[in-house]
């Protein structure tokens, strides 16, 4: 996506420009049909016009305190200069968003970084997760991730350790994103990650312990024109059970596509349709920063049931338009049927000021 984990580019001149490339790109199709493979697809596919991975949480200190964490990475194949073997030329981008939501500071804590590959400053690994932007890593090592990010205002060195398989979204892996099926991705999770660690805040180191989500998702088409954006959930449940849901909406709100995978305590999957599930929102906030209005309060139905997400904090907006040149809300929530806690998770919202052209 999604994804989401997990794609935020606004597609900057540098991405979408051909007038440094030698020839036209080829970049990679999605096709239904293809397996994915692990741990092959752990890495990087950099053959793909984008790539993200996405990992999202809630942590606790130890006197309690909740907060949420985002860490992400996106890979870009620019399409620029590919002809040229020069070290200097732009094939590859890496961007990286990280922040800590933390109910104290009523606002996110957050920080981005951004380079092309080569040099050592930025680059990633097939075949396993490795992806890195200077000191800010997302490295799978043997079964667990680990999850490195220094901030101007804050840092983290987290242990995510996936407590299953990856959870294939669409049919085994192959997510689409409209009714035409070019319209698509290669996307998985993992939900249900136990997460240990540090987190540090200012100047105080404190451990940490939660629960995490990461989704893993690349592509090469462009969003439908129609689309405006997408809202997206990805949801631990406390039975053990998990839910990945997302729409795209047209420029009046309206959902033009909605899929979900739900995965039961059991482990059992179900793949659910636009007819399946839905995505209402029930309460908005406005940003003083920026007056982009979000909703930022849902309720979610889910064939005979209803639930309803919270925010931990309504101000999560993330400014990320030094790097991949967009605005969007990206936070943690709670998960409420009837009136029993039931879960937590995180919320994205794009598009609600600039269109988003890639997912």
């Amino acid at each position: 996506m999604i994804n989401r984990r997990r794609f935020l580019i606004g597609l900057t001149s540098l991405v979408t420009c051909r007038t440094y490339a030698s020839s036209a790109v080829d970049f990679a199709p999605v096709f239904p049909g293809r397996k994915l493979s692990f741990p092959t697809d752990y890495g990087a596919h950099p053959q793909f016009r984008t790539e993200w991975w996405y990992a999202t949480g809630w942590l606790a200190l130890p006197d309690g305190i909740p907060m949420g964490f985002q860490a992400t990475f996106f890979r870009v194949r620019t399409g620029i200069a590919e002809g040229n073997p020069s070290a200097f030329a732009p094939h590859q981008l890496i961007f990286a968003h990280a922040a800590i939501a933390d109910p104290r500071a009523g606002q996110l804590l957050q920080d981005q970084r951004a380079a092309r590959v080569g040099f050592g400053r930025a680059g990633f690994n097939s075949g396993r997760t490795h992806v890195w932007v200077g000191d800010w890593r997302l490295e799978q090592q043997k079964e667990e991730y680990v999850a490195t990010i220094a901030g101007k205002d804050f840092s983290y060195a987290l242990t995510l350790t996936p407590q299953g398989p990856p959870m294939l979204n669409g049919v085994d892996g192959f997510s689409q994103k409209a009714a035409d099926p070019r319209h698509a991705s290669y996307y998985y999770s993992r939900p249900q990650i136990t997460v240990s660690g540090t987190v540090t805040l200012a100047g105080t180191s404190q451990q940490v312990s939660g629960k995490a989500w990461l989704d893993h998702e690349w592509s090469s088409e462009l969003l439908p024109s129609t689309a405006q954006g997408w809202d997206w959930v990805g949801l631990n449940l406390n039975d053990g059970g998990a839910l990945m849901a997302f729409r795209l909406r047209d420029q009046e709100a309206l959902p033009i596509w909605t899929a979900a995978t739900f995965m039961k305590s059991n482990g059992t999957k179900l793949r659910l349709g636009i007819n399946e599930i839905s995505l209402e929102p029930t309460r908005y906030w406005q940003s003083n920063r920026t007056g982009t209005r979000y909703p930022v309060e849902w309720t979610l139905k889910l064939a005979r049931r209803l639930l309803r997400l919270v925010p931990l904090l309504d101000d999560q907006e993330l400014d990320s338009r030094h790097t991949t040149g967009t605005v969007y809300w990206e936070g943690a929530v709670r998960v409420y049927e009837n009136r029993t806690e039931i879960g937590r998770g995180y919320l994205e919202l794009t598009g609600y000021g600039e269109k988003i052209l890639v997912r």
